[in-house]
């Protein structure tokens, strides 16, 4: 019989190497984001942010009034925030191991850890693109705090689950059928479109809006601008939707990664 205290060591030694393993993958994703250096990681942080600064520019210089409060930059950073932080996530995560594939030939990297690592790191990416973006409105004299705190936090954190979910089924296909990153990098444009970040689902017919409300990017980006202005998307958010997608898709993910496992290591 092996003594408890034998068997407690050998799990902690077991954590202790898995921790070191998945520090390292995550160092590793992050010095070779850009030009092989950590000091690239802040370009990794400063893209997505230029798509949001971009995007919120080009709308406000539109000379368009906010549908919803009194700043329209506040306005489309409600929208982009949780679509950039799915869109990031999902293609980050799919690009994961086929760009790491020559890690796989060391026994201790596994697929699982690769994926982990890059969706540490993407979320990472959006905590600080958040707070850049706090300060950006702090200073500018906008108050970024929406009146509902734990909604917003939910909210993103239901548009990257979604990402997570989405990005792992896209992996182990492009694993599969490398093609497939041109063929989802280019729906995200759909995604985009049909995200309700432009346009208000309420105002929308009700067939239209019924549709649409099958979206769960769409639910994300209707559950964070709820958590600022108050009483928006009654007509259209379903959080349990939204987490329920996200969810399903993570679990399908992890059941499709396990099942097709060996057959694309061999491949």
């Amino acid at each position: 019989m092996i003594p408890a205290s034998s068997e407690m060591n050998s799990w902690r030694m077991a954590f202790v190497r898995y921790r070191q393993a998945l520090v390292a993958l995550i160092l590793r994703d992050i010095k070779t984001r850009f030009f092989g250096s950590a000091w690239g990681y802040l370009l990794a942080v400063a893209w997505p942010l230029t798509h949001i600064a971009a995007l919120m520019t080009i709308h406000t210089l539109a000379g368009r009034l906010p549908p919803y409060g009194d700043s329209g930059a506040l306005w489309f950073a409600t929208g982009i925030v949780p679509f950039m932080a799915f869109a990031y996530m999902s293609r980050m995560i799919m690009f994961g191991p086929v760009l790491n594939r020559p890690l796989l030939i060391f026994p201790t990297v596994k697929i699982m850890d690769i994926l982990l690592a890059r969706a540490i790191v993407e979320t990472l990416s959006a905590g600080i693109v958040v707070i850049i973006l706090a300060i950006y409105f702090t200073a500018a004299g906008v108050d970024f705090m929406p009146y509902d705190v734990p909604q917003a936090f939910f909210a993103l954190g239901t548009a990257m689950l979604l990402g997570l979910g989405f990005g792992v089924i896209n992996s182990v296909i492009a694993q599969a059928v490398p093609m497939w990153v041109t063929g989802y990098s280019l729906s995200i444009i759909i995604y985009w479109i049909a995200s309700g970040v432009f346009f208000i689902p309420d105002n929308l017919p009700e067939l239209a809006r019924y549709i649409l409300s099958f979206n769960p990017i769409l639910q994300a980006v209707t559950w964070m601008r709820s958590a600022y202005y108050e009483g928006y998307g009654s007509l259209t958010l379903d959080k349990s939707y939204a987490v329920g997608v996200g969810v399903a898709t993570l679990f399908f993910g992890l059941m499709l990664e396990r099942f097709a496992r060996g057959r694309l290591l061999q491949g």
